[in-house]
């Protein structure tokens, strides 16, 4: 598994991505996700960790389960609109960590993320699935979008505040453009 550290916002916080568990981890750990019915073995897939450090208060250790254990799902570290706050996504799993208060994360409902795109002039952070669009602001989760695909979406290009993508439409076979609003998280065209 290939992780990544993408800071496209200021953050309160710096993190290593680790490849296997420390043999000396700092005092404060947190296995993801808690308690989640039909999760009990989700470790069992692997996991991605990370060292913490939070600008305030002391390190921690965060082992985030994979979603899923293909290659071709995202995994990594993204920061948040939020400076305290760090994105973990793990194997299309998405850990919303804040940094101040590591044990209240959240794994957001966008399962699996299978695409990130930072809109930093909007103050979004964008998750796409296999049928929608998840934006994530300073205040959690802004909107998720409507259907745009039966299967599988691409995140085109960002202007005058509408994200520009494809969805495929099942009857024809086709890959149709769709228009996003960011504000609003409505849009026109697409695949469904």
């Amino acid at each position: 598994m290939t992780s990544t550290l993408h800071k496209p916002f200021p953050a309160s916080w710096r993190a290593e991505i680790l490849s296997t568990p420390p043999l000396i981890a700092p005092a404060r750990r947190f296995v993801y996700p808690h308690s989640l019915p039909g999760e009990e073995q989700a470790l069992e897939r692997g996991a991605l960790f990370l060292h913490v450090s939070p600008d305030s208060g002391a390190d921690f250790l965060a082992t985030c389960a994979l979603g899923f254990a293909a290659e071709d799902l995202p995994s990594g570290v993204w920061s948040c609109p939020r400076a305290e706050e760090l994105l973990a996504v793990a194997g299309g799993y998405a850990y919303l960590i804040d940094t101040r208060q590591p044990e209240q994360a959240t794994l957001l409902e966008q399962r699996p993320v299978t695409a990130l795109l930072a809109a930093p002039t909007e103050g979004m952070l964008l998750l796409a699935g296999f049928h929608n669009v998840l934006a994530l602001g300073s205040d959690g989760v802004r909107w998720t979008s409507s259907r745009l695909s039966w299967e599988g979406l691409t995140l085109g290009e960002l202007c005058d505040g509408k994200l520009h993508g494809t969805g495929w439409h099942m009857m024809d076979d086709n890959e149709l453009p769709f228009v996003l609003d960011l504000r609003t998280g409505q849009h026109t065209g697409g695949g469904f």
